[in-house]
């Protein structure tokens, strides 16, 4: 069965490298990947590019390059690490903690599985995550720069990438900090994030309290957005699956438990992922994936408890997958896989409306299958099922 998911790995590889990665504006060395498909001209040529669904493209990459290594692989890694920088003109860096915690978590496995030296952009990066930790203002660390919203997207993958280059202690606190602020009690789930220094009316509540609304202090500001997306509930298992495993504390094994339990009762539909996508959301169901497959491969201890994470874990990645892989187009012989895994896919074409920037996020294109988020989402859930699999032995 393995081989079968090695197989698909390879088809969902093999469709988005062919429908989607190209050279940066025709320069040499370089591989990028066209946002939609079929795409409009300002696509076509990077006007359009997303700087986060190119850090999940290149993660992408890196798994099929570990489960299947050779030198072509190896070079389109590098290639579209280097055409990332290019694009993104100002350097490595931008606004965006989650983008760029994103991108950190990418080039780090880049260098460590697949010894590209990106040394300097993972310093940069680290750096930058790093030192926008603000507990005076109520973090966390914020969704972006001069922003109050401090939020599980940018928290989650920061945390992962800095427990991975060795600032284990603050990931902890980042860790302890989402799951006092951010854990829904009555669920289990993670909120997405909390605004600070507001009211729900839009009040500074320091002027409130000057009129007899509270004492002004951070915890009185608080502002929690309840809204519940898949892919906190996967970077938080991914980052509580690392902590236990580098630092041994039951508490961080405990809290996976849980947190795979609740997505089972309120996330999945027979067994599978709910919701899907496009825009930004289509990679949403796809890191949930793959930080379900991380605790059934790497979640330690042998209690009942453990057992079960990993056992639920898997079979939630292994269902979604064949749920996918079902309902799947076949177009040219390669998969375009569906915005929802559980609904069969839709063919998109160019008279569609496409996917648009606003408010700091991309909103999906009328047809969400054209996004490349969708694909490199499916792409991400097969290579999850390969991991899972082997955690079981299949």
């Amino acid at each position: 069965m393995r081989d079968e998911w090695s197989a698909r790995a390879d088809a969902a590889e093999d469709a988005v490298v062919s429908r989607h990665v190209r050279r940066l504006w025709a320069l040499p060395g370089t591989a990028l990947g066209v946002v939609a498909w079929p795409p409009v001209r300002r696509e076509r040529i990077f006007v359009n590019w997303h700087y986060w669904w190119q850090a999940h493209l290149l993660d992408c990459m890196i798994d099929a390059a570990g489960r299947e290594p050779n030198a072509k692989r190896r070079r389109r890694i590098a290639k579209t690490a280097r055409a990332h920088r290019l694009r993104n003109l100002t350097g490595w860096t931008n606004s965006y903690y989650d983008d760029m915690a994103w991108l950190g978590i990418s080039l780090e496995r880049a260098q460590r599985l697949q010894h590209v030296d990106l040394r300097a952009p993972i310093q940069a990066l680290e750096s930058q995550v790093y030192d926008s930790w603000a507990p005076e203002s109520g973090g966390g660390i914020p969704w972006c720069k001069r922003s109050n919203f401090y939020n599980t997207p940018a928290n989650g993958p920061a945390a992962i990438m800095l427990a991975r280059t060795g600032r284990l202690w603050r990931a902890q606190e980042m860790a302890d900090w989402m799951d006092a602020t951010l854990r829904d009690p009555s669920t289990g789930l993670m909120f997405d994030g909390v605004r600070t220094g507001i009211s729900v009316s839009g009040i500074d509540l320091a002027a409130q309290a000057l009129l007899g609304g509270g004492s002004g202090s951070v915890a009185d500001k608080r502002v929690l957005d309840r809204e519940i997306y898949t892919y906190c509930q996967g970077v938080v298992l991914g980052l509580e699956t690392e902590l236990a495993v580098r630092l041994g504390e039951a508490r961080h094994r405990t809290r996976v438990h849980a947190l795979v339990d609740a997505v089972d009762r309120h996330l999945t539909v027979d067994g599978v992922i709910a919701g899907g996508g496009g825009g930004d959301g289509g990679l949403f169901d796809g890191i949930l994936a793959r930080y379900l497959a991380l605790v059934a491969a790497e979640l330690p201890g042998n209690t009942a408890a453990d057992l079960q994470a990993r056992r639920t874990a898997g079979a939630i990645v292994l269902d979604s997958a064949d749920a996918a892989w079902d309902h799947r187009l076949q177009v040219e012989g390669l998969p375009l896989f569906g915005h929802d895994w559980s609904k069969p896919a839709q063919m998109p074409g160019l008279g569609d409306g496409i996917a648009t920037f606003t408010g700091g996020t991309v909103r999906s294109s009328d047809i969400a299958e054209r996004d490349l988020s969708v694909q490199v989402g499916g792409w991400m859930l097969m290579e999850a099922a390969y991991v899972a699999a082997g955690a079981f032995g299949r």
